[in-house]
């Protein structure tokens, strides 16, 4: 008779090693945001997160892969997939809005603009890798999962739109505003006016929107 093989409990090690983990990733965001992606080393990394090197190597491989990391458990923290979710019985302006006002308040958190200007640092001294991660992990992951919800409401009868691909860039344009430029900028502070003006341009983004795509 064959024996069933025995699964092997996690030893006691795995929960510190998932720590170490997160932990690399919490320094790596923080350092590229001060220091941009050119400027961020393995060693510094290893030193602020409070490991050796060999174990930042050991968990992500390379710089790339750690930063491609980073940016992938930040934008699916703050944007999760469950923003996108299509429901038939919803409102489809409620269904946009929602979208509309997480996509807005995180494209102007300072903390997002923090690392839209180190990207800017970094593209400006002839190093765009760090950009083309940023733009993978997240703009295509998100542009994505709107064009997704936009064909589930034209494929309901709730919106009319030739092309879905144009019309999900449009919807973060609109929402955009000049907003977040204005923070990367620095002509605004972080107030409640501020918060308010966000939420607004994103009701008037869909509103506009669903003037063009609502079916008459």
């Amino acid at each position: 008779m064959n024996s069933i093989p025995q699964t092997k409990p996690h030893g006691p090690g795995r929960p510190k090693d998932m720590e170490k983990r997160a932990a690399i990733l919490e320094a790596a965001k923080s350092l590229f945001i001060h220091n941009a992606f050119a400027g961020t080393s393995m060693d510094a990394v290893a030193a602020e997160a409070g490991v050796s090197k060999l174990t930042v190597y050991s968990h992500f491989g390379d710089k790339d892969n750690l930063f491609r990391e980073v940016i992938r458990s930040h934008i699916q923290d703050l944007l999760p997939e469950d923003t996108y979710r299509f429901e038939p019985a919803a409102d489809v302006r409620e269904t946009l809005l929602r979208v509309a006002q997480a996509h807005a308040s995180l494209d102007c958190d300072r903390q997002t603009v923090g690392t839209f200007r180190a990207i800017l640092s970094d593209c400006r001294q002839g190093n765009p890798r760090y950009g083309r991660l940023m733009w993978e992990e997240g703009s295509m992951r998100t542009h994505a999962l709107m064009e997704r919800l936009l064909q589930h409401s034209v494929d309901a009868g709730q919106l009319e739109i030739a092309d879905v691909p144009r019309a999900a860039v449009q919807f973060m344009a609109l929402i955009k505003g000049n907003l977040m430029m204005r923070r990367m900028f620095g002509c605004v502070e972080c107030d409640e006016s501020y918060a308010a003006e966000i939420e607004a341009n994103a009701r008037a983004g869909v509103d506009m929107f669903l003037r063009a795509y609502q079916p008459r």
